[in-house]
Order: C-alpha cells, then structure tokens, then sequence
C-alpha cells in the first residue's frame, strides 16, 4: 500500500472572458493529490492522508479521490475551506501559480489523523510540496515518517511553492531534515536552483547519497531526467511531445517512478541500492513517457496503465 501525504486543492485555469468577466475552469489538484491519483490510474493500491474541507469544494476532491479508486480511510473533514491555485501559462506552457490558502484544510493535518492509517502499515510514504512546510499539517507529516523510518521506503518531493512559502531556508531545512530519512528523492531542476542556487546537480546528488538517499533523481523538463544511485549516473532522454501544458507532469513522473519500482519489486531500500544502472534507466524511461502524455493534456490529467508499455 502506498500513502500518499499532502494537499488537495483546486487548480483555477482562465477559460476566456465575458462581457463582465472572467470564465474559470476549477480542475481537482495538489501534487500529492495528483500523484495518489496517477499511482491509482497505473493499477497501485493507495491511500491519501490529507485534510479535506466540508465546503462544496473538498466533496468535489473527495469524489474524484474515491471514483479513481484511492482508499480515502485517512481524509480528515474540517470547515476550513479548500485551497484555490490561479493558474496561467507563459509562452512556451509553463505553469505559474497564485494561492489562495491561508488557513486552508489542507495546511491542518492533525496527529490524530495518523491513527487511521491502514493496520498493516504501508510499503511506501510518499510527501512533499507546501504541506510539508507549513502549518501544523507540517509537523504531523514529520511524525509520520519518524515512525514509518525503516518501516516503509520514503519518497520526496519537495515541490518548491515561494507563492506559498517564501522563505527559502525554510524549504531549505526541510529538504536537509528529510534527506537522511528518504530513500527516493525526486526533485525538479528548477526546485534544486531556487534552494540552491549555483549548486551543481551532480555535488548535491553525492552529498544526499553520502546522507542516506538510496537514489536521486532531478527531472529537467525538456532536458530528460538524470538520476544518480549507489550503482552510478543514469540519463534518460526526453520523450518528443506536443506540449498543451506541464500542469502535473512532475507528479506523474513520480508516480510511474514508483510504480516502475512497485512493479519491479524495488520497494525497499535494499531492492533500491540493488538496481543496476540499466534497471533505473528503464525506470527513468518510463517516467518520462507518462509525463509526456500528460503534458499533451490541458491540466493534470494523469495515464492510465494501459496507456503506457508493459
């Protein structure tokens, strides 16, 4: 079982304009809503571990959650309201974000929200994004993986949100707090150079596996991925796509990661160190291509299984 921790919010695209105002599309989002969305629609068994408002909103997100088939035993109901993100695009299709989430649900995650985790514990804890560095949700997602260390193999992303968290020492303390207690670390090129900047990819990969890190990988758009592990560097190329937009192409690519390595029975940290260098490069390979296939659809709009090679 996979559990998935961290926000779950509205992404709101302009649609066009009226004589008065605006059309808005309301698309269901949050990266980790996202990637517990796409590791349902790739055949993986997973729970999200959220706080979900009661507003008109979070039923929205908790249909989707339970049409695509993710256990939702660990949402908590709350009446403080739903996170909205205002999403544009720039010329070449990159996403910029406006929230709207002060004292939104999903930055209020209580500890007592742990105690409905499934019994058997989960093979896999995956967080990341601004509910790991804000609020008191914060807090209880670190608890969370004090006590699944050594338990459950821990995957990151830290999804870098200055529209959310401005200061960067304090995702910066975050990603150093989590990188001796990950074992899959995803983060995007863009996120490594806010955080640290000038730093060179393959300097901080080697002190994050000095730290404990069984695998690193950095997605570089258009540029492919590059991942490093105890068995050495990997690239994978880019995938030839037509771009609608990136919305959630970060969160698919993790999301096939792990289902590559679920699939491949490389869910622990012994199975991880094990990989050979082709292994995680087939990984790689198919990461890429179900991020392309999203970034050929308008919003997060994540593969199915069936849409990607066996």
């Amino acid at each position: 079982m996979f559990v998935v921790c961290g926000e779950a919010i509205f992404d709101v695209f302009a649609a066009g304009e009226t004589p008065t105002g605006l059309l808005l599309d309301g698309r269901v989002g949050g990266s980790p809503f996202n990637v517990a969305v796409g590791l349902a629609r790739l055949g993986q068994p997973v729970c999200m571990l959220t706080q979900i408002s009661k507003d008109f909103l979070g039923e929205r997100l908790m249909r989707v959650l339970q049409a695509e088939g993710v256990d939702t035993r660990a949402v908590q109901r709350a009446g403080a309201p739903t996170t909205l993100s205002l999403v544009g695009f720039d010329a070449q299709g990159l996403p910029a974000y406006t929230f709207y989430g002060q004292g939104g649900a999903d930055r209020l995650l209580s500890p007592d929200a742990l105690d409905a985790l499934p019994a058997a514990g989960a093979s896999v804890i995956h967080l990341g994004s601004y509910a790991s560095v804000v609020g008191p949700g914060a807090a209880t997602l670190r608890t969370l993986v004090e006590r699944a260390r050594g338990r459950s193999l821990i995957a990151y992303d830290p999804n870098v949100r200055l529209n959310v968290e401005p200061d960067l020492a304090v995702w910066r303390a975050q990603i150093e707090w989590m990188l001796p207690r990950t074992d899959v670390l995803k983060l995007s090129e863009e996120d490594l150079g806010l955080v640290y900047p000038g730093r060179v990819p393959a300097d901080f990969a080697a002190a994050a596996l000095a730290c404990g890190v069984g695998c690193v990988v950095l997605t570089r758009g258009a540029q492919g991925a590059v991942a490093w592990s105890g068995a050495g560097r990997v690239e994978a190329a880019p995938v030839d796509v037509a771009v609608i937009d990136t919305v959630g192409a970060g969160d698919t690519f993790q999301a096939a990661l792990l289902t590559w390595m679920a699939e491949h029975a490389a869910l622990s940290a012994g199975a991880l160190a094990a990989l050979s260098r082709p292994a995680l490069g087939e990984a790689l390979s198919f990461a890429a291509r179900a991020a392309a296939i999203t970034c050929s659809r308008r919003g997060a709009d994540l593969p199915r299984r069936a849409e990607l090679p066996v």
